[in-house]
């Protein structure tokens, strides 16, 4: 059986139904083809233990572009984010502990305690993330210049290089350090105490499979700071009814516009014909084919697995196989027949609704990594853990609670030839103790665990070496050479293939950007006329 729409779209996770919104608004009829049971992708709420529910993968909002919340209308549908009182709590392994965030002068006096100089610096220093950070928020709706394209190159090159050009030359220091400098070089040059820079450094290492030692680090603690929730800039939240909730609501949206969404579909491969592509094949046997056809999936899950090498440039497929991907990310989530006792901070209070880090300074995060190059996975993790029954009493029991634990250094493939199937529960168990290390009585609270290694990560939502941004964020796969110089701008090197997820600008994180971007290019390649230019 073959169908044909305008725009077809492999994966229905978020940056596939906010393309198919806009496509869907101009007119086109799209259909999305979801390999699951369930529409969202790696942002999806689901039940792991009889009355538990919890985000499946994706687990906090901030980074959702508020121009795609507002056309999307996603209030108007139920879409509600609580803000966390504050931002982060990090126990510290001398009985101490660092609370992040909740205005200026708090975390002031919190930095006071560890360093009264840190405390006195921290203006400056928001004020320069910021900065940057404003930089970011520029670009992020934009699609880089395409290298290739001629003039057009060189003038969507000075049109999007003119912000940062206007900056004062110590600002666009800051920009260089930023891109170029490890967390490390960065911190140490504004602040002097271990925990402090731990606070900061953490978000460099979330999804980065690197020590905050490695070269461009300070990057990925930007990307996690461009953000904002209800209106507050680099604020972070919990969505009422998990991450499900949003893009259950754009399944919503889109479906009344027309768009088809097929759940159970999973595509075996792209159609090509003439160095075009025309649609797809779905494992049933299905052809589904399209004008458009648009991947909602990581580059190397695209091109090494849906395509055949003919249909591909040889030095394209080259720079794909040797593309960067895997986040070293383990993640877990736990039923809890009670909130965690901090021993640092005992009882119930906001830091329960906080993000709960454990990577009290970057030695301890450089370990993990060391740790986990060696061996597979770190003696001591670091571990990030959010509680959203705290504020959302839906998801867990009276008296019980969730709890999502966001683990960095596990090696996407585990070295002498081993397996995470093998190894899965015995990292699960290290991690409920290195927990417990810090708040005494965790294990015993424990009722199941949902485990996801890289593995079963890259298995349950193909995310290739178990890579939460579809690729590394480094700076030779960023802009516009992401995923591949010359293919920066949402266009595969095949006419009529297009790339609509985090593998493309800005990279990962529940944004929307790439979906909204690559709508607008794939609309620009029609002419008035009703025809494609299709660019390869």
């Amino acid at each position: 059986m073959t169908t044909s729409y305008d725009a077809v779209i492999i994966g229905g996770g978020h940056n596939g139904l906010v393309c198919a919104f806009y496509l869907a608004r101009a007119g086109y009829r799209v259909r999305i083809l979801e390999r699951r049971a369930v529409v969202g992708g790696a942002a999806v709420t689901e039940e792991f233990h009889p009355g538990f529910r919890n985000s499946t993968a994706s687990y906090t909002v901030s980074l959702l572009n508020p121009k795609v919340i507002r056309d999307m209308k996603l209030a108007d549908h139920g879409y509600r984010v609580i803000e966390r009182p504050v931002s982060n709590f990090l126990p510290q392994p001398d009985g101490g502990y660092l609370k992040l965030g909740g205005g200026l002068e708090r975390t002031q006096a919190e930095f006071a305690k560890f360093s009264a100089r840190d405390a006195a610096a921290l203006p400056a220093y928001y004020d320069a993330l910021e900065v940057v950070a404003d930089v970011l928020r520029d670009l992020v709706l934009k699609a880089p210049p395409n290298v290739g394209d001629g003039l057009a190159t060189i003038t969507d090159a000075v049109r999007q290089g003119r912000r940062i050009a206007a900056l004062p030359i110590e600002q666009q220091r800051d920009v260089l350090d930023l891109f170029a400098k490890s967390a490390r070089t960065f911190l140490d040059s504004w602040f002097e105490s271990d925990a402090v820079k731990a606070a900061f450094g953490f978000d460099a290492v979330v999804g980065n499979y690197a020590s905050p030692d490695t070269p461009g680090s300070a990057y990925v603690l930007l990307h996690h700071v461009f953000g904002e929730v209800n209106g507050k800039k680099g604020a972070w939240g919990h969505s009422v009814g998990g991450m499900g909730a949003i893009t259950q609501i754009m399944a919503k949206v889109v479906t009344a516009m027309g768009v088809e969404i097929s759940l159970e579909a999973p595509v075996a491969s792209v159609l090509v014909d003439g160095a075009r592509a025309v649609g797809v094949r779905l494992e049933s046997g299905e052809e589904v084919m399209g004008a458009a056809v648009i991947a909602n999936v990581g580059p190397k899950l695209l091109y090494e697995r849906m395509m055949t090498p003919a249909d591909l440039p040889a030095d394209f497929l080259k720079r794909i196989r040797a593309f960067k991907a895997g986040s070293g990310t383990f993640r877990m989530n736990v039923a809890l027949s009670a909130l965690p006792d901090f021993a640092c901070l005992p009882g119930t209070g906001e830091h329960h609704q906080s993000g709960i880090i454990i990577a009290p300074t970057l030695d301890y995060m450089d370990r993990a990594f060391l740790d986990a190059k060696r061996y597979g996975w770190s003696k001591q993790p670091i571990v990030e853990m959010l509680i959203p029954s705290t504020i959302d009493d839906s998801l867990a029991p009276e008296g019980a609670h969730v709890a999502s634990l966001f683990c960095q250094q596990f090696a996407p493939e585990l070295p002498d030839g081993r397996s995470w199937d093998e190894e899965r529960e015995a990292a699960a168990d290290h991690i409920v103790a290195t927990v417990d290390a810090y708040a005494p009585g965790f294990a015993k609270s424990v009722i199941a665990l949902q485990i996801h290694s890289p593995l079963d990560l890259e298995r349950k939502f193909g995310l290739v070496g178990g890579d939460i941004m579809h690729g590394n964020l480094t700076l030779d796969q960023m802009w516009s050479a992401r995923p591949v110089l010359g293919h920066g701008a949402y266009r595969g090197p095949v006419k009529g293939l297009y790339m609509c997820g985090a593998g493309t600008h800005p990279g990962g994180g529940v944004t929307g950007a790439p979906g909204h971007n690559a709508a607008r290019e794939v609309l620009k390649d029609r002419t008035l006329f009703g025809r494609w230019r299709g660019r390869g």
